[in-house]
This record gives C-alpha cells, sequence and structure tokens, in this order.
C-alpha cells in the first residue's frame, strides 16, 4: 500500500507545484477550494445519484454491473475532489466522467416494460369447464 501512496504523493506535490507556478497562488487556492465544495455537494447529493441509477435499474436501462461501477465512481470522484491537489481532482474528474458515461452512453438496452402489469396483449383469458359431475354419474 505504501508502494502506491508514496508515490503518488510525490507525483501530487510535484504536479501541484507546476501549476502554483503557472497559474498563480490566488488561482490555485481558487481551484482547491471550489473542488472540494464540488466533491462536498456531490457527497451530499449522492443518494439521488445512486436513487436515480437504482431507478434505471428497475426500469431495465442499465444492468447492475454498471450500477455498482457508476455508483462506486461517482463516490470515488466525490472523495477524490475533496482531496486538495491537481492530480487527485484529474482522478475525480475522470470517475465522473466515467459515471456519466455509464448512466447516458453505455444504455443500449431497450426499457423493459414490467411484467406484472393488468391487461398484457400476450395473455390468453381461458375458462375450464368441468364436464364431468359427480351428481350425473350412473353407476
Amino acid at each position: 500500500m505504501i508502494f502506491l501512496v508514496v508515490p503518488f504523493l510525490i507525483a501530487e506535490l510535484i504536479l501541484s507545484l507546476k501549476v502554483v507556478e503557472t497559474i498563480g497562488a490566488m488561482w490555485s487556492v481558487v481551484w482547491i477550494i471550489g473542488t472540494i465544495f464540488v466533491g462536498i455537494t456531490l457527497l451530499k447529493n449522492s443518494q439521488y445519484a445512486i436513487f436515480g441509477s437504482l431507478n434505471e435499474v428497475s426500469k431495465g436501462k442499465l444492468d447492475l454491473q454498471s450500477f455498482q461501477n457508476a455508483s462506486m465512481a461517482y463516490m470515488l470522484g466525490a472523495i477524490f475532489l475533496i482531496i486538495p491537489g491537481i492530480l487527485s481532482d484529474t482522478f475525480g474528474i475522470m470517475a465522473l466522467l466515467y459515471t456519466l458515461y455509464l448512466r447516458f452512453v453505455a444504455k443500449i438496452t431497450p426499457e423493459r416494460t414490467n411484467s406484472n402489469q393488468e391487461g398484457e396483449e400476450d395473455v390468453i383469458d381461458v375458462e375450464v369447464i368441468d364436464e364431468h359431475h359427480s351428481g350425473n354419474r350412473s353407476a
């Protein structure tokens, strides 16, 4: 785990210093505060995003694997945006773009109709008439 965290932190530091050099310290602080605000807002509204994806699963527009991927990418994107730094913000934006891709672009399955509805056209109503009554038997 440490082999992943240390290089990430070093790359984050180098990239953040380059951005501060390029756009200035004030705009870097504005960027960091803005992305933290966006990440917190996304986390606060995560129940609506997940419920929307779950609604699409019930309609048959999204399969369970895509629902899981979209929900996880949404949460990771929000968390990465909260973490200050350019590299983590880039990962957060990429995760959110992946979520948008799964929710809007990758839906190629048609909407499934609910099979428990009354009045379906492919159901034939049948009445069974029993012609052998026990009282009409002659022994």
